[in-house]
């Protein structure tokens, strides 16, 4: 493999997406609302009774934000009650985040 080969391989590597389904429910709105405003640049796919959202490399699901959306106190183990599915692996889940990315 010549240098330049090599070099247009790095260039070229797309990030992967990550991503979470959310049940559609007026309880999740605030949490989907949470997401959205911590992740700038994920793209929001609405269907019936589901909400996909999805973005580059990670998401974040950050409690302190969840909690103002919500305009109560919010643990993380109740987004276990939302997700339908999810794509990427749980690098961190914790009192105050959620991570969902690739591990490479």
């Amino acid at each position: 493999m010549t240098e330049q080969t090599a070099t247009d391989q790095t260039q070229t590597k797309a990030v992967r997406d990550v991503g979470v389904v959310i049940q559609e429910s007026e309880s999740n709105r605030p949490v989907i609302e949470a997401i959205e405003a911590d992740n700038p640049g994920c793209t929001v796919m609405h269907t019936p009774g589901l909400v996909r959202i999805t973005a580059p490399g990670r998401i974040v699901i950050n409690q302190e934000t969840v909690e103002e959306k919500v305009g109560r106190e919010w643990e993380t183990h109740e987004f276990q009650m939302a997700i339908v599915s999810y794509f990427g692996n749980i690098q961190e889940w914790d009192d105050d985040e959620i991570v969902i990315a690739w591990d490479h």
